[in-house]
């Protein structure tokens, strides 16, 4: 058996939702004739016959853009798909989350050679609204040369692949050359100057004897961070008042001496991807096959600001008389002092007052006694003028999948594919140019906090069997499967600096409420002992699937898959799908289907701490699992209030779509509507007040607290005194002001319309076609939850309704040329997640992209220049800007980096 259509079947085994097809490619329209493998379990499907809408990318229209991360090339070619930069986002820096349809990230399946993806072992905490809580997979780790095309499924699938295919499903083809390689080197930077990046790859296929063939790529780049950001309006004090250290705060990279924060993409370094994919047939009517990556990468971006004055836990202190330095409760704000020898509680001056620079700097006399006192010790002698913590991680992925398909017998019909796949994640963070507070001048200024590992082992068997049926007008293929999954999420504890509760913040004797410096490394405190571990679930799913060309004109199609997790029980779901060609240039097509998408192991079980600012300082906000004694004790507390109590489960979904395909002239059209309903989201919680829920839990338990019981550990203390709980119990929490959980918590109806245009235009020479891409997206939020006011608008409008591209391509002789306009509609942000106190609704913006190539030497090599961005465009002004130092909304679908530049050169042989 030809081992190309081996190869295709095969690969059709493995999918069961159906698609329509629209070629995005250079060089040529829609085609009847195109073949798919997502979307449906027939071999030799045209992508014209199928019901449901699905997107084809070449791999040339990866290669043919300036960027070099996966992530923002599908973001250029699929107007559905929303990303950004995420700047101080935590692990959301690291792994963007990227949405589809305008639903979380998780809730799009990956899949590469219609194989799942596994998971990213990142799971982002500060998402944006939308995004928060996701633990979707990291496609910034396939390299563009790798492709040979993407398939997007735009419609719900998850009674063919199992969880996670609510808004679609995302299918990378490997390349399976045989011969030839392809070399590629580029160069590009940002047109101020930042952002440089470089990368070179190549791609090689070779032979394995006659009947088989070995395929690689790879890739190395690295990129150079930006800086978007407009002077803080405390820093800018903070100079103005002779605190000139404050130019010392960032490390990272050079800034000017008024940017003590700057927003932007992070630094990476040393991006390294590879990519095999190979296959071999054994026999006429059998083939083994296999793939699998390696990649790693560093990167490195910055946190906020840690103010010298007022940064809670570090510097802001009691307030104290203005002379002296003691303690009085009408006296004027300070700098908070530590008492080293933890003896006499009046040995040191309570604080340094803040009397000097117009109250923005320590009085020089109290500050000298601190000082020259070797018992004494504020931070502002270690950072007089404030630091920004500098955030990273270095980041491993890896995955292999080995299979064996083809058919029972040669000519039997009956098709089997069996097959392995595993994938791992890990996640290892570093946190520098920061403090543990509790250490005292004894901290370190780099730690290594911890990290997280995803695991996911998958066996999965697909059978497919023809059978002929009289008066239809094609086989009715039966497909029926076998999944085996099991997912591990793994917490690495933190270096014992990262997680240590010094003498200046736990209790002693002399001092039964502690000193009020925080514990931990600040801005992204180390993962305790007790968190550390790893969770498993599993799940076991079988499936059914139908599908026949009834008539000529009318096909149609039927799936049920039943999945059973050992965490959450089971579901059953299911989907039906018909076409019917009214004309032969006029067809209509409709699905309707039900789907779910399962926690992960990850987010029921995981414990995190970020830094978040709140009104107008930063707080420590948590993450813990909603089954822990902390998750419980929040979740008896809003019980106690009247609300619901949380739950964590698997999400639901119903799925509608309908939609024409028809040609005018010479242009194909194809317009979707799409309607989805999720019930019970998982997500992360809103953010509740710890040390209000303990308020009240004392007084439901008649505990009296006294005035200076004020902060969390304080208020476990005093509680555990009573007898009412205990303190113990709550490691981890201690330092908490607000945490979090994952559940179940609101519902939503997305519903849009896709429009997809291609055409060619005889310009009389060479070949140009002309392609359009639309989609419009509509969230509502009909069921709130517990969610706050800030989230909810951030769900429904912080993805812009509108967002389309055009893109005119021409190829002649030894040189082709692109111009592509870009339409990003507008959208709101509630900046810094701050619940509608800093709302920003930006408008709408257009960018335009180009690009000239040249090939010589008979188009063995080329020589590519080109601009994203060409005009050097940006959103609108964040008229918030000088909070926190941000230029432009950090939510903005087109960026903020504005134009950039780049020269490719490629070789092949």
């Amino acid at each position: 058996m030809n081992k190309k259509i081996l190869m295709m079947g095969a690969s059709a085994l493995m999918i069961s939702a159906i698609s329509t097809t629209v070629a995005y490619a250079q060089e040529e329209t829609v085609t009847e004739e195109r073949i798919i493998v997502t979307g449906t379990r027939r071999t030799a499907r045209s992508a014209a016959d199928s019901p449901a809408p699905v997107d084809v990318i070449t791999g040339d229209e990866f290669v043919n853009q300036g960027a070099t991360d996966m992530t923002d090339l599908v973001r250029l070619a699929v107007p559905s798909y929303n990303v950004n930069q995420q700047p101080i986002s935590d692990a959301a820096t690291l792994i963007r989350p990227a949405n589809l349809r305008g639903l979380s990230p998780d809730e799009t399946l990956v899949l590469v050679n219609s194989k799942r993806l596994h998971r990213a072992a990142v799971i982002s905490f500060l998402g944006g609204g939308i995004s928060d809580g996701a633990q979707g997979p990291d496609i910034s780790t396939i390299p563009a040369l790798a492709i040979k095309r993407l398939e997007v499924l735009r419609d719900g699938a998850a009674s063919q692949y199992g969880s996670d295919a609510i808004a679609g499903v995302m299918n990378f083809i490997l390349k399976d050359d045989a011969e030839g390689a392809t070399f590629e080197g580029k160069v590009g930077s940002n047109y101020d100057g930042g952002g440089d990046i470089y990368s070179i790859a190549g791609n090689v296929g070779l032979p394995l004897g006659d009947r088989g063939f070995f395929n690689i790529t790879g890739e190395y780049s690295e990129q150079d961070p930006t800086s978007q950001s407009v002077p803080r309006g405390d820093v800018v004090a903070l100079l103005a008042a002779g605190n000139a250290a404050v130019a010392n705060a960032f490390q990272l990279f050079d800034t000017p001496a008024n940017i003590a924060q700057p927003w932007g993409q992070p630094r990476v370094d040393d991006d390294i991807k590879v990519f095999v994919n190979t296959a071999v047939e054994f026999s006429d009517n059998g083939e083994l096959y296999a793939f699998g990556n390696y990649a790693q990468r560093r990167t490195e971006g910055g946190f906020f600001f840690r103010n010298p004055t007022n940064r809670g836990g570090v510097f802001a202190g009691p307030t104290v008389d203005p002379l002296t330095g003691a303690l009085d409760p009408n006296g004027v704000p300070s700098v908070l002092v530590g008492n080293l020898a933890g003896i006499d509680p009046n040995a040191c001056p309570a604080g340094i007052p803040l009397t000097a620079g117009g109250g923005l700097l320590p009085d020089p006399t109290v500050l000298g006694l601190v000082t020259a006192d070797p018992n004494c010790f504020s931070f502002v002698e270690m950072f007089p003028g404030g630091f920004t913590p500098q955030f990273g991680g270095n980041l491993t992925d890896r995955s292999i999948a080995i299979g064996v398909r083809g058919e029972i017998a040669f000519g039997s019909g009956l098709s089997y594919d069996l097959s392995y796949k595993y994938g791992k994640n890990d996640a290892n963070f570093f946190i520098s140019n920061t403090i543990n507070a509790s250490l005292g001048p004894d901290t370190p200024t780099s730690f290594r906090p911890g990290g997280y590992t995803q695991e996911e082992d998958n066996i999965n068997l697909d059978i497919a069997y023809g059978i002929p049926i009289a008066g239809f007008a094609s086989d009715l293929n039966l497909a029926a499967g076998f999944e085996y999954r099991v997912e591990s999420f793994t917490i690495r504890a933190g270096d014992p600096a990262s997680t240590a509760l010094g003498p200046l913040s736990a209790p002693s004797p002399a001092f039964p409420n502690g000193q009020g410096f925080s514990s931990s490394s600040n801005g992204f405190g180390g993962f305790i002992a007790s968190s550390a571990g790893t969770s498993r679930q599993s799940n076991t799913a079988f499936y059914l699937d139908a599908e026949a060309d009834v008539t000529d004109r009318l096909v149609m199609q039927a799936a049920v898959r039943y999945e059973n997790f050992d965490s959450f029980g089971g579901t059953t779901n299911y989907k039906l799908g018909g076409l019917y060609k009214l004309t032969d240039n006029f067809t209509v097509r409709s699905t309707y289907s039900t789907g779910f998408h399962a926690p992960t192991a990850g987010q029921a079980n995981v414990t995190n701490v970020s830094t978040v600012f709140v009104g107008a300082v930063l707080a420590d906000q948590g993450t813990v699992p909603l089954s822990s004694v902390a998750g419980q004790f929040i979740a008896d507390d809003l019980v106690a209030q009247g609300f619901a109590r949380p739950t964590l489960g698997p999400e639901k979904s119903d799925s509608f779509s309908g939609g024409v395909a028809f040609k005018i002239g010479p242009a194909n059209i194809t317009i979707d509507y799409f309607n989805i309903k999720v019930k019970d989201r998982i997500a992360l919680s809103s953010s509740f007040s710890f040390p209000d829920a303990l308020r009240r839990f004392a007084a439901a338990n008649n505990v009296a607290l006294g005035p200076n019981v004020i902060t969390t550990s304080q208020l476990l203390n005093a509680l555990d005194a009573a007898g009412t709980l205990n303190a113990g119990d709550f490691a981890g929490s201690e330092d908490l002001t607000s945490f979090g959980f994952f559940n179940n918590d609101f519902d939503t109806r997305t519903e849009g319309l896709d429009f997809v245009v291609n055409m060619p235009i005889d310009l009389g020479r060479g070949s140009t076609t002309l392609t359009g891409a639309a989609n419009y997206n509509n969230t509502k939020v009909i069921r709130p939850g517990n969610i706050s006011p800030g989230r909810l608008r951030q769900l429904e409008d912080n993805l812009p309704a509108w967002r389309g591209n055009l893109t005119l391509n021409h190829d002649e002789g030894g040189w082709a040329a692109l111009v592509r306009a870009n339409y990003y509609g507008g959208f709101f942000e509630d900046h810094l997640d701050s619940n509608l106190a800093f709302p920003i609704n930006a408008g709408s913006e257009i960018t335009f992209d180009a690009q000239l190539s040249l090939r010589f030497m008979d188009e063995k090599y080329s020589i590519a220049i080109g601009a994203n961005n060409i005009f050097n465009n940006f959103p609108d002004k964040n008229p918030f800007g000088s909070v926190v130092g941000a230029k432009y909304p950090l939510t903005s679908p087109m960026g903020i980096n504005g134009g950039f530049y780049y020269l490719r050169l490629t070789a092949k042989m």
